[in-house]
C-alpha cells in the first residue's frame, strides 16, 4: 500500500504530510462497509466537490476577463462534471489505488465513471485539507490547462438547453423526455434510449451510457427541426 501511495503522489505532483488523508480518499463506501473502523471517502468527496468548483471558477474568472457569466458557468460545468473528473481520475490511474468492496472489485468498479469521479473529488478534498488550495490549483491547472489559455474557445450551450429555449420561444412549452429502453447492461454505451417530444409529438430519439447522455443525444437529433445554429 505504501508504494502505491508513493506512486500516486508522484502522479499528482504532491506529497502528503498526513498520508492518512490520502488513504481515506481512496476508501470507497463499499470497502468501508465491509471493514471495521474504516471511514469511507464520502465526506472528503463532499469537500472536494466544493473546493474544485471554487478553484476552477477562480482560474476561469482570472484567465477570461472578457467572458460573460454564462460563458464562465458553461465552462465550469464542462470541466467539473462527472465525465471530466472521471477522465482526470483515469489519467492519474486512481482506479488502481482505490479500495473497493468485493462486489465492486468483481464488477471492475475502479473503472466506473461515477466511482472515479467521486474518488477524484475526495482526493482533491484531501489535498486541500493537507496543503491548502495551492496543490489543488497546481493539479487542476495542469489537468485543464487548455481551458485556461487566453484564446480558449467558449463552451457552447448544451443541446438540451438550446432545444428548451427554442421550443419554449416557438411553442410556449418545454420539450419532454420519455424513457424508451434500458438494456440494463452496465457499461453499455447505448444502454438508455430516450425519446424527446414537443407538444406531445415525437421529434427524435437518442441513446447513451446514462439517461442524461441519451437525453442530450435526443435533443441534438431534434435541433435540426428548428434550424437552430450552434452559436
Amino acid at each position: 500500500m505504501s508504494r502505491e501511495l508513493e506512486d500516486l503522489e508522484e502522479r499528482i505532483g504532491y506529497r502528503f504530510r498526513d498520508r492518512r488523508l490520502l488513504q481515506t480518499a481512496l476508501q470507497h463506501a463499499s470497502y468501508a462497509h465491509e471493514q471495521e473502523h474504516v471511514v469511507s471517502n464520502e465526506r472528503l468527496e463532499f469537500l472536494g466537490d466544493a473546493v474544485v468548483g471554487l478553484v476552477v471558477a477562480h482560474q476561469l474568472f482570472e484567465t477570461h476577463p472578457d467572458w460573460e457569466e454564462g460563458d464562465l458557468t458553461r465552462a465550469l460545468h464542462n470541466l467539473i462534471d462527472q465525465r471530466s473528473l472521471a477522465r482526470l481520475g483515469s489519467e492519474l490511474e486512481l482506479g488502481q489505488a482505490l479500495r473497493l468492496g468485493r462486489t465492486e472489485q468483481r464488477s471492475s468498479g475502479g473503472s466506473k465513471s461515477s466511482i472515479l469521479s467521486d474518488a477524484t473529488e475526495a482526493l482533491l478534498g484531501a489535498m486541500y485539507l493537507d496543503g491548502g488550495l495551492d496543490p489543488v490549483v497546481t493539479l487542476t491547472h495542469r489537468a485543464f490547462a487548455a481551458a485556461f489559455e487566453k484564446d480558449a474557445p467558449r463552451v457552447g450551450r448544451d443541446p438540451k438547453t438550446r432545444l428548451q429555449e427554442q421550443v419554449m420561444s416557438r411553442f410556449g412549452e418545454f420539450p419532454t423526455y420519455e424513457d424508451v429502453q434500458d438494456s440494463r447492461i452496465e457499461g453499455d454505451p447505448e444502454r438508455f434510449t430516450v425519446e424527446v417530444k414537443v407538444c406531445g409529438a415525437s421529434w427524435a430519439r437518442g441513446s447513451g451510457r446514462s439517461k442524461r447522455a441519451a437525453e442530450r443525444a435526443a435533443a441534438e437529433a431534434a435541433l435540426p427541426r428548428l434550424d437552430v445554429s450552434d452559436d
